[in-house]
């Protein structure tokens, strides 16, 4: 049953992959890859998908993740310093 599933899994990776959704399908693969480290089809498979993400030149969600907490940050400390030049002002 657990073969099954996976070969259904190989499938939906190759759909994933028709459709251009690359980083779905890389994901894909590498969960594969877990439970069968030896099958080279899913080592090329997944490495032609990270081809394809780089290619395109789109980040990933994972690639945003730092700029958005970066963003908030720099947010933040706008705010602290729009409250310290207010308070400034009232001395």
């Amino acid at each position: 049953m657990e073969k099954e599933y996976r070969h259904g899994t190989v499938t939906l990776a190759r759909l994933f992959a028709a459709q251009g959704h690359w980083e779905k399908a890389a994901d894909v693969y590498r969960s594969l890859l877990q439970h069968e480290p030896d099958r080279e089809d899913l080592v090329q498979a997944l490495s032609a998908a990270e081809k394809q993400m780089a290619a395109s030149g789109r980040e990933s969600a994972r690639d945003l993740v730092p700029l958005f907490r970066r963003w908030i940050d720099l947010l933040l400390e706008y705010d602290r310093l729009r409250k310290l030049k207010r308070l400034k002002s009232r001395f």
